[in-house]
């Protein structure tokens, strides 16, 4: 067996140094236009959906450049570079005529998005004039392969058909089309899908994160905008091209419906405009009636995905309509064959069961990359002729949607909602999370202002020259929705029965996350300037820790790739902190503490941390830690090691050592707790080393976290304890809230010479929560 993965092990050594591809920047326009416009088959050596073949980065540059040069109807455009250095594409495919006249109508959306710069009865000529803006982004989770093919097919119809239809959708709007929001990410999945083709790991994903940092977690970066891809995208389309719709491209799992299209499900993020809202749900419906007249069967609506999170609706909090679309997935490229008896429940709705909505069934079969391909773009199509077929409403909708925006709470149904929030300059516990909370706001498009007045607010008086965010203007609900903690809604599958699980996670309060002071404005908007430059992103440092580091850290990075141990080396980076990545076979090796001062262990269940990839991966990437890796980690502490461990970790460090704590909420049934993603308050214990550098609030991310009851309290401090009464959610939704009361988030147990610091939750949860950075900074100085 071990033969036959000699080229997956190559493969595998070249995906852990991951290579910047050499690739100059792509043209954006070209001189002549040669007389025959590509073919992605012409380009690729295939057709997009053909079975067990993907394209490589370098594949989708070249035809993109080509395009550009051969086709009056394309312009590309390179808006920046990913994290590991390609170039980040942008292809605009409209009318030539449109094409020619990009500038007006990028006036023309920045005029509808901000009624401000409207002259007055502009607005009417504005309409008339203007296209519909669809931004279709695809590929940003690149297990996904479909969304690495159907824009190929898309581009080649927008660019070649002469149809009745086609030449309606180009003269009514402008497709900004980003063939791959993760250009990394389909390299690093098509060159190991290549490699394991007629292997056991055919069709598996890689034993790497596909984005280098976030994995599948690159699209909840919507709001904090670490990644250099959503920079990109924001800095360049959103914030300058304002579109109306966006065409988000995505797969779900294999065993339910074969594609979701909206309308969502509860709940509804009470600051999006319904007008958003509304429109989502008539462009979801006209796309799955269209499909259905098509003969496309397995259409779900009203299922499986909320609208609640900016972290991954970016879109509808900024003015535009999010159709987010989820085509059933293959094994990568490979084929699949799905019985009919093998399809389960999807959240809300069964794929055995016809319903309102699910109306058809899919009977089950084969199912491979051309079907998933084929979907995609029928969807896709369905969106584009729907919008340019109601070019006008459109564009009606987004002048009522930004015009109720700059009124803030003199609009209607907002008179609730406060004028303003006061963030004060002076006193703030960390000077860094500050300036981060600006350069965040404003990347998302909020404008923030300096105060030429005393503000009262929250009980305080706030002094002049702090600074404040109004609610009225172009994007004020998006900061309201920052800056205020969240009232998830207590949402049941039935009543009396368990919660209705979110799709991710119920809180997003940024100050509780970042660790600043802000307070609500409820009266009249103070007197402010206008809005201040934009401020730079903090550059980071830890005294003892950046640049030359007191301690030697090992990071352990599982084959079974961890979105946390990636996100724990973003913040070690952006710090400037040096720490090595220990792999299976570092910490089997044994002798640890020759090596290193510290050990952490990102957030990963106690099954992946302990036996690691499943059978049909190479030998050298299987085992886990294995026994030979628990008895390194014991040695290690014995001899005088910091063992660090995050969240999930904690029950594996528990296990291993045979520490004296027990996690009081394992076994317990949703029905009597349940906290899906949501800040908590902790009380920390005074004078620890990894207390005393906390400034902030203490407020802790709980999301499948542990709680600890300590059974040796000679062994065991306490760092950080539950409230031993009353309700600790301070944002997001929390059932069962009683079963915390007194225990115990975080603790310090000696083994032997050294210790095992326990987090029972993630102190760097998504490279957001700078508040509680410093707990993770004391946990390894005061090891």
């Amino acid at each position: 067996m071990a033969t036959s993965f000699v080229r997956t092990r190559r493969l595998f050594t070249t995906l852990l140094a991951v290579p910047l591809l050499a690739l100059g920047p792509a043209r954006l326009v070209s001189q002549t236009r040669p007389a025959m416009v590509p073919t992605p088959a012409s380009v690729l050596g295939f057709e997009p959906g053909t079975d067990k073949r993907l394209p490589t980065w370098s594949q989708v540059v070249d035809y993109y450049t080509r395009l550009d040069a051969a086709s009056p109807r394309v312009q590309l455009h390179v808006i920046g570079k990913t994290t590991l250095g390609r170039p980040f594409l942008a292809a605009f495919i409209s009318d030539s005529a449109n094409i020619a006249n990009l500038p007006r109508y990028q006036e023309i959306q920045g005029k509808l998005a901000d009624p401000r710069l409207r002259a007055q009865g502009e607005r009417a000529r504005l309409v008339a004039e203007g296209k519909v803006v669809i931004l279709v982004t695809s590929g940003i989770h690149s297990t996904e392969v479909g969304g690495h093919l159907t824009p190929f097919r898309l581009a080649d119809r927008l660019a070649r058909a002469n149809d009745g239809e086609t030449l309606n959708v180009l003269r009514n709007t402008i497709v900004i089309l980003v063939p791959s929001q993760n250009p990394d990410g389909m390299d690093i999945v098509g060159d190991w899908y290549r490699a394991t083709l007629g292997t056991p790991t055919e069709g598996a994903g890689p034993p790497v994160l596909y984005n280098y940092y976030a994995g599948h977690d690159n699209n909840r970066d919507w709001y904090t905008f670490h990644l250099a891809e959503t920079r990109a995208t924001v800095d360049s389309l959103y914030a300058t091209w304002y579109p109306q719709i966006n065409n988000d491209i995505h797969q779900q799992g294999g065993n339910a419906g074969r594609i979701f299209i909206p309308p969502y499900m509860d709940p509804i993020e009470p600051n999006i405009d319904p007008i958003l809202t509304g429109a989502t749900n008539a462009l979801g419906g006209a796309m799955v009636w269209r499909m259905l007249a098509e003969g496309k069967v397995g259409i779900a609506s009203n299922a499986s995905y909320d609208q609640w999170s900016p972290a991954r609706q970016y879109q509808l909090n900024h003015g535009a309509a999010r159709i987010l679309t989820e085509t059933a997935s293959a094994a990568l490229a490979s084929p699949v064959e799905v019985p009919f008896e093998r399809l389960g429940r999807g959240r809300g709705y069964d794929a055995k069961v016809t319903s309102w909505n699910y109306p058809v069934l899919w009977k089950g079969g084969h199912w491979g990359i051309g079907d998933i391909v084929d979907y995609q773009t029928s969807a896709s199509w369905a969106l584009f002729a729907a919008a340019a077929d109601d070019r006008e409403r459109w564009l009606e909708s987004q002048a009522a949607v930004q015009e109720r925006s700059v009124l803030g709470n003199k609009a209607a149904d907002r008179a609730d909602w406060p004028s303003s929030f006061v963030i004060p300059r002076s006193g703030q516990p960390d000077a860094a999370a500050l300036q981060n909370l600006v350069w965040t706001l404003q990347h998302g498009q909020v404008e923030v202002r300096e105060t030429t007045v005393p503000v009262a607010a929250g009980g305080e008086t706030y002094p002049a020259g702090s600074y404040l965010v109004s609610t009225a203007q172009p994007f004020g609900g998006y900061a309201k929705s920052l800056l205020e903690r969240q009232k998830y809604p207590h949402l049941l599958e039935y009543p009396g029965g368990p919660p209705k699980a979110p799709y991710d996670v119920t809180a997003h309060t940024l100050p509780l996350l970042f660790g600043v002071k802000v307070a609500a404005v409820p009266g009249p908007e103070p007197a402010a300037g206008g809005p201040i430059a934009e401020v730079d992103k903090p550059d980071y440092s830890v005294s003892g820790l950046s640049g030359r580091s007191r301690k030697r850290i090992a990071l352990y990075k599982s084959f079974s790739a961890s979105m946390d141990e990636g996100w724990t080396r973003m913040i070690f980076d952006t710090h400037k902190i040096p720490f090595t990545s220990a792999f299976d076979r570092d910490v089997r090796a044994g002798n640890l503490d020759s090596r290193f001062d510290v050990v952490i262990l990102p957030d990963q269940n106690v099954r992946a941390l302990r036996s690691g990839l499943g059978s049909n991966y190479p030998d050298s990437l299987r085992g886990g830690l294995g026994e030979q890796g628990a008895a390194s980690l014991r040695s290690f502490v014995e001899n005088g090691g910091t063992l660090i461990a995050f969240n999930e970790a904690t029950n594996y460090a528990i296990e291993t050592l045979q520490l004296p704590v027990r996690n009081v909420l394992e076994g317990l049934r949703s029905t009597d707790f349940y906290c899906p993603g949501s800040i908590l308050s902790v009380e920390l214990a005074p004078g620890h080393p990894v207390t005393s550098g906390m400034r902030a609030t203490p407020a802790i991310w709980f999301e499948d976290s542990p709680a600890f009851e300590v059974t040796d309290a000679a062994r065991t401090t306490v760092l950080a304890r539950y409230p031993a009464s009353g309700d600790p959610l301070l944002s997001g939704w929390l059932l069962g809230g009683d079963r915390l009361n007194g225990r115990a988030a975080a603790v310090d147990v000696s083994v032997g010479k050294g210790h095992v610091i326990l987090f029972g939750f993630r102190p760097q949860y998504r490279a957001q929560t700078m508040a509680t950075y410093p707990m993770l900074w004391g946990a390894i100085l005061g090891g």
